[in-house]
């Protein structure tokens, strides 16, 4: 028998909210049965919830993380969703490393200007004290 779990289990395990988990829910990334008013999450549950979080961790929209849990309910799914995953992730890094490199330059640009500065507040400093 699949193990089942409560929505607030699931909030401990992954260390959100059980809103955060509603909102998913909401947006149909999360389809737990209901008895009355309880959720009821079972183990395919539970790994759709843990590829949500990942996915948003990495930078993944909503919509990308809907593409690849949808693909992965299709015939050969799982090939389209490695390939799709493949080239979100290369995207991904790319635009990291052009943020990296931008960052990079911007503490470049602040080194050469605190340099400056306090060259020139040296200089004053003994001018001062002259």
């Amino acid at each position: 028998m699949d193990k089942a779990y409560t929505i607030t289990e699931l909030a401990k395990f992954y260390e959100v909210t059980s809103r955060t988990i509603r909102h998913y829910e909401e947006l149909g990334l999360l389809c737990p049965e209901r008895k009355g008013n309880q959720r009821i999450f079972y183990t395919r549950d539970k790994v759709r919830l843990g590829l949500i979080l990942r996915g948003r961790r990495i930078g993944f929209s909503l919509n990308e993380i809907r593409e690849i849990i949808n693909m992965y309910d299709q015939p050969e799914g799982e090939i389209q969703q490695t390939s799709f995953i493949l080239k979100k992730v290369e995207d991904r890094r790319k635009m990291l490393l052009g943020r990296k490199d931008d960052i990079n330059n911007m503490l470049s640009e602040l080194d050469d200007i605190e340099a400056k500065l306090k060259h020139e507040n040296t200089i004053e400093n003994e001018e001062n004290n002259v």
